[in-house]
């Protein structure tokens, strides 16, 4: 399977990041804000659903490690997060986007147990990239209805 590379740049775009997202896994070190630079960067590992929704039945999966990048960054506000503690460990759900002033507005990670991240953007601009060959793991995630 080739490596993944989507970019964002509006929020039909960033529907599809999310979906590639769905259920990815990181840890809060693995989040970086650079202020100067108006970037919120953050490395997950993702569940490779392209390959899971394809209808046939699998006993294994696969994840890729993904950098996600967010531009035109001013401000990100944290849920439940405590940054002192690298080694916690993240699920995110969703990506979703709240128009304020388009094309400016809001970009919000929401993660499993109430944790989450808002990103007060000038504008959609994302890009995810996988990063290296896939490994292979037996639990597909599952959610309720």
């Amino acid at each position: 399977m080739d490596t993944l590379k989507l970019i964002a740049l509006d929020e039909e775009d960033l529907q599809i990041l999310s979906a590639h997202l769905q259920d990815a896994v990181l840890k809060v070190g693995d989040i970086e804000y650079l202020a100067a630079e108006k970037k919120l960067v953050l490395g997950a590992n993702r569940f490779v659903w392209e390959l899971a929704a394809d209808g046939k039945r699998r006993r294994s999966f696969e994840r890729r490690r993904s950098a996600l990048l967010f531009d035109r960054v001013g401000k990100v506000q944290v849920t439940g997060i405590d940054r002192r503690h690298t080694n916690d460990i993240l699920a995110l759900l969703t990506i979703s986007f709240i128009v304020t002033d388009a094309p400016s507005g809001f970009i919000e990670l929401t993660f499993a147990a109430g944790k989450a991240l808002r990103l007060e953007v000038e504008a959609i601009e994302a890009q995810l990239t996988d990063l290296g060959p896939a490994w292979e793991t037996s639990f597909k995630p599952e959610h309720e209805d």
